[in-house]
C-alpha cells in the first residue's frame, strides 16, 4: 500500500488495482473510516480462476472505464480497476499515478490530492490521447453492516437496467423488476411490493442495483448517505454535466456462488457515471450530461469527482447540500448543519 496524508485525513492507495483501500477523516477528534473491505480481502482465500482482478480486493474506491463493461481482454470494469499503476509522483498529500495499458487507445492518469483540514479525496482521472466514447464511473463501495439513509441531488426519475444482476436462483437472487422505473426512490417496483431504497438495508439477502437519473439546471451533484449507528455521513460530489447518473448498487448476501457465498453483506456501491447502456427504460436523451465520455485523439478529458466524511451524531437524513466558493453546506431533516471547507473549483468544467 502506498500512503499519502494531510491534516486530518490519509488515505491508502493500492496500485495494483487503482484501489483506494482506505480513507479516514479525524472529525472532532473521531475517525471516520466509512468504506467497504469484502470479507476475503487480507486472507489466503483463493479466488475463482475467472475472478477479475479487483474482486479480490473488492471495497474501497475505484474507478471504471469502461463502467460495467470489457475492453476487448479486460475484466469487468476495465484496465483501471484490474490491471497495475505506477506511482510518478508522491508528495505531501499528492499522489500522481499512470495506468501500465491503454483505454481505447489513451494514456490514463491518475491524481488523488488531499488539503490540509478538508475532509475530502480529490479525485482527477485524465485521458490523453484515443479514439472512442468509454462509459465510465467511480466506485466507492461503502460499509453499512449497520444501516443506512440515503439521499441524493434531485433526480428526474429512478430505474433498473434491462437485466436483473442475479437472474439464476441456483446462483443468486435480485429483488427488483428488470427493468422498472419510478419518480421516487422510496416506492420502486420490486418483486414482492414496493420498497424503499432510501433506506439500507431493505431486503435480507438480494443483489440489485437502480440508477438515479440527475435533473438538470442545478450545478451540483451529490449523494449523501447517513450512518446512524456509527454517527456519521459519507459525502459523494459531482459535476452532473460531465457524470449525470448516480447507480447503486446493493450487495447484501445476494450471491451464493465463490467467493461471495452469501457472505457479502453491508455493502453500498455508490456508482457516479456516464453510463447510458446502464439505463433499462431511457436513453441517452433523458441524461442531463453525456452517456459516455468522448475521448480527444488530440487533446485529454479529465473525469473529476471528490468524496468525503465527517461526524454527523444525530444520524438524520441529508436534505441538502449547497456550494459556495470554499465552502459546502450540508443541512439535515431535523436541522443538523456542518458547514465544511472544499475546493469548489475543482469539479469546474
Amino acid at each position: 500500500m502506498t500512503k499519502i496524508s494531510a491534516k486530518g485525513i490519509e488515505l491508502s492507495f493500492d496500485r495494483r488495482t487503482g484501489l483506494i483501500e482506505r480513507f479516514a477523516v479525524m472529525d472532532n477528534r473521531v475517525e471516520v473510516a466509512p468504506l467497504h473491505r469484502a470479507p476475503w480481502v487480507g486472507t489466503d482465500e483463493v479466488m475463482p480462476p475467472d475472478a477479475a482482478p479487483h474482486v479480490a480486493v473488492l471495497g474501497g474506491d475505484f474507478f471504471c472505464a469502461p463502467f460495467a463493461a470489457r475492453e476487448g481482454g479486460s475484466p469487468l470494469h476495465g484496465w483501471p480497476a484490474n490491471s497495475v499503476w505506477n506511482i510518478e509522483r508522491q508528495v505531501g498529500g499528492l499522489l500522481r499515478a499512470a495506468l501500465g495499458k491503454q483505454v481505447y487507445g489513451a494514456r490514463l492518469v491518475k491524481e488523488l490530492i488531499l488539503r490540509d483540514g478538508h475532509p475530502f479525496v480529490y479525485q482527477s482521472h485524465k485521458f490523453t490521447g484515443g479514439n472512442g466514447h468509454v462509459p465510465v464511473a467511480n466506485h466507492a463501495n461503502l460499509s453499512l453492516p449497520r444501516g443506512g439513509i440515503i439521499r441524493t441531488s434531485p433526480k428526474t426519475c429512478w430505474e433498473t437496467p434491462k437485466n436483473p444482476l442475479e437472474s439464476d436462483p441456483a446462483r443468486g437472487r435480485s429483488a427488483l423488476n428488470y427493468p422498472a422505473s419510478s419518480n421516487s426512490p422510496t416506492t420502486f417496483p420490486g418483486l414482492a411490493g414496493d420498497v424503499d431504497l432510501a433506506t439500507y438495508p431493505w431486503h435480507p439477502h438480494h443483489e440489485d442495483l437502480v440508477v438515479g437519473i440527475e435533473e438538470g439546471g442545478h450545478e451540483l451533484g451529490w449523494t449523501a448517505v447517513s450512518r446512524p449507528a456509527s454517527g456519521d455521513l459519507f459525502l459523494s460530489i459531482r459535476n452532473p454535466r460531465q457524470l449525470p447518473m448516480t447507480m447503486l448498487w446493493h450487495s447484501n448476501g445476494g450471491r451464493d456462488y465463490p467467493p461471495w457465498n452469501g457472505r457479502h453483506r453491508g455493502c453500498l456501491g455508490i456508482e457516479e457515471g456516464a453510463a447510458s447502456h446502464m439505463l433499462g427504460l431511457s436513453d441517452e436523451t433523458a441524461l442531463c450530461g453525456p452517456g459516455e465520455l468522448s475521448l480527444d485523439p488530440g487533446g485529454s478529458v479529465d473525469v473529476r469527482h471528490i468524496i468525503g466524511a465527517v461526524c454527523w451524531p444525530t444520524g438524520e437524513p441529508v436534505a441538502d447540500i449547497g456550494l459556495s466558493g470554499v465552502s459546502l453546506l450540508v443541512k439535515g431533516d431535523a436541522g443538523a448543519v456542518r458547514n465544511l471547507p472544499i475546493d469548489g473549483e475543482f469539479l469546474a468544467l
